[in-house]
Order: C-alpha cells, then structure tokens, then sequence
C-alpha cells in the first residue's frame, strides 16, 4: 500500500492510509504537502534537472476529502540559478493547498558547514510512541514515532513511515520527508485536541542540506498565544544532524462542552 496512488497525468486517488487526525473523512494534509513537492520535483527534472530544493512554502486553504485530487505545476520565476515554482493541489476544481518552492543551484561548500542548532538523540536512544493515543486516523496508525517529551509542547522526536508516498513511483528523499513535515503540530500538544482544536494553516520548510535515511527528526516547540494564534516551530534533523527548519501557524479554537 501507499498514500496515494496515480490515475492520470495529474490526478491522485488517496488511500485509506491518508485519513485524518481532526476528521477521519478528510486528508491529513501531509501525504498531500509530500506529494506536491513530488510534483515539483517531477517538473524541474523535465525540464533541466540540475537545481535543488531549498524552501517550501504550503498555504493550507481548506479541508480535503479523502477523494482523487489534481496537481499543477508553474514556473512563475525562472533563472539560471534560482527558480521560484508555484504548485496546486485541487479536489473537483477547487484548489485546497499552494506551493511556492524555491529552487537553488547546489555548490561544494564543505569547508563552510557548520550550525549552532543542536543535534537531537538518535531514534535508538527514545523510546517508542504510540501518536495513536492521541489522535485517530489512517495516516497517524501508518507512522513509527520514537519520543523523548520535556513536557506538554516541548518534545524531540523521529518519525518515519513503511509506506511508500505513491504506488509504484520512485520518490524523492526530499519528496518523501515533505509527507512527514505536517505531523510536527501533533506531536507534543500543549492540551487534548479533544478540549482545544489547533489546526494549522500553514507550513513553510528551510533545508540547508538534503535529508537522507528513513528517520526525519523533530526538535519542536508549540506555543499558544494569548489571541487565539499559536506557532509550532521545529529545526529538522536526519541521521547525520540538523538539516532545517520548519514552522506552522495555529487557530486556536476551544470546543464547545455539552
């Protein structure tokens, strides 16, 4: 099985595996996030192949039903070196996430590597955790969380997935972490999504350097404003360190009791 399979040039029908956290009858929307970056990628290489993902930048405009979605592709700022390419993920016509992604030409520049952001335990060193005690769904039962919490809203954690992002397609390393990015606001929640619903509008990654392995890392931090506005922030890691940064943007709502 995998998140989605591919009926057309363009279109994708979600598998059960991609249902939702806040509504089982709608798309979690990170196979979504992983699969536009897929269509990027597609793109850029038929064209030229030779630049490198260094932002994505995802609007989340609505809820998404779990039903065949359409991709499209355009590149709005073309360049030798950088390119700004637009993406958009549509259910019966109406667009439900947007995708800017910058890409940039790669240099050898090894003498120069170096962060302050901290590494992270390797997965081996947490122990395993069952997000499925948190939150329903078909796409949080598919994932392997590995947790070490500080306390509610502040935890570092690995996660990583058996199933491939699309049926019989070869992914991307970068494709394939952008599926996972979107589950950081769900990891370490200040409260029960059961008494406040937080759900993100947006996700915008920085990578530094591509990430490589099955684990994608997560040092995060959610906070919750005073306004009913929140932040969850996460500098990213694969195996070898820190690979970037990612940050969603909460609506906070507390729910009715009855």
């Amino acid at each position: 099985m995998a998140y989605f399979e591919r009926t057309g040039e363009t279109t994708f029908r979600p598998t059960e595996h991609v249902s939702g956290a806040w509504n089982t009858a709608e798309q979690h929307i990170a196979p979504a996030l992983g699969l536009l970056a897929h269509a990027v990628e597609l793109d850029h290489d038929a064209r030229r192949g030779d630049l490198v993902i260094g932002r994505l930048s995802y609007d989340i405009l609505g809820k998404l039903p779990v039903e065949e979605v359409e991709v499209e592709v355009n590149l709005t700022r073309p360049g030798r070196t950088i390119e700004l390419v637009e993406a958009v993920l549509e259910h019966r016509g109406r667009p439900a996430v947007l995708l800017r992604a910058w890409l940039m030409q790669p240099n050898d520049s090894p003498d120069l590597q170096a962060t302050p952001l901290a590494s992270i335990p390797p997965p081996e060193a947490m122990p395993a955790w069952s997000p499925t005690t948190v939150w329903p769904g078909g796409f949080i039962a598919s994932v392997e969380v590995r947790r070490a919490q500080a306390e509610p809203g502040r935890a570092a954690f690995w996660v990583r997935t058996p199933l491939p992002l699309i049926r019989d397609e070869q992914v991307s390393q970068v494709a394939s972490t952008a599926g996972l990015l979107d589950i950081a606001n769900g990891m370490t929640v200040r409260v029960s999504p059961r008494e406040v619903a937080f759900p993100n509008l947006d996700l915008t990654a920085h990578l530094f350097t591509e990430p490589r392995g099955d684990w994608v890392g997560f040092d995060t931090s959610v906070t919750f404003g005073p306004s009913g506005i929140g932040l969850t922030t996460s500098v990213l890691h694969d195996a070898h360190g820190p690979i970037g940064t990612s940050s969603q943007i909460l609506s906070i709502r507390p729910l009715l009791r009855s």
